[in-house]
């Protein structure tokens, strides 16, 4: 499967915002953005101008790189989206949101997407009391997920959860730390992402 082995602080600072893809480093003075709040390369200090397709094109791969997607899982999910009632937009966020792994990042157990991601790929994590294995599942109302009685003792999950203060838990989840149990209350509002996302240019940019 392919995917993207490069500086993800490169990612950060190609778009221009943190992507928060780095985990607790990111609420550091060590942040890429901190340090060079330019485009990375020879001629990441020059004026760049771009064109309306630009401006969408940007917000597209700034969401995507956001969620860990390539863009062919992308696209499916905004087809999906589409095909759903509601506002297109508000609808590819809120599939976004209710992945496993980002639901497993939100509750805290983990300091980014991309280590939800491969924990949940290495069988630590329940939901509703089985085995998951597949990052990409929809989470609903009512469902729990939970770390495994044997991965309650991994560090990097451990020490996630000590340290999520900085990382605040959205109102559609509950966590219970001391049992490593997660709740999904409701579904995700749009109000529920603070980053500062543009859906309508992502929509506007598939419509073309």
């Amino acid at each position: 499967m392919a995917r993207y082995t490069g500086s993800v602080c490169r990612l950060c600072r190609r778009e221009g915002t943190k992507l928060f893809l780095k985990g607790d480093r990111c609420f550091t003075e060590k942040c890429a953005i901190e340090r060079r709040a330019y485009p990375p390369g020879q001629h990441g200090q020059g004026r760049v101008r771009f064109s309306d397709y630009g401006v969408q094109l940007r917000e597209k791969q700034k969401v995507k790189r956001m969620y860990g997607l390539l863009e062919k899982q992308f696209r499916s999910t905004f087809d999906q989206a589409s095909r759903m009632r509601g506002v297109a937009g508000q609808n590819l966020l809120m599939l976004l949101e209710r992945r496993l792994d980002n639901v497993i990042y939100r509750l805290g157990y983990t300091t980014s997407r991309a280590e939800a991601r491969q924990l949940v790929k290495h069988g630590h994590f329940t939901l509703n009391g089985k085995k998951a294995h597949t990052p990409s599942i929809l989470v609903r109302p009512g469902n729990t997920i939970s770390v495994r009685g044997r991965s309650k003792k991994v560090e990097r999950i451990s020490g996630a959860l000590e340290t999520m203060e900085g990382r605040a838990v959205p109102q559609w989840l509950e966590i219970e730390k001391d049992e490593m149990r997660g709740t999904v209350k409701a579904m995700p509002q749009r109000e529920d992402i603070t980053l500062p996302i543009d859906e309508q240019l992502i929509v506007e940019l598939y419509s073309r």
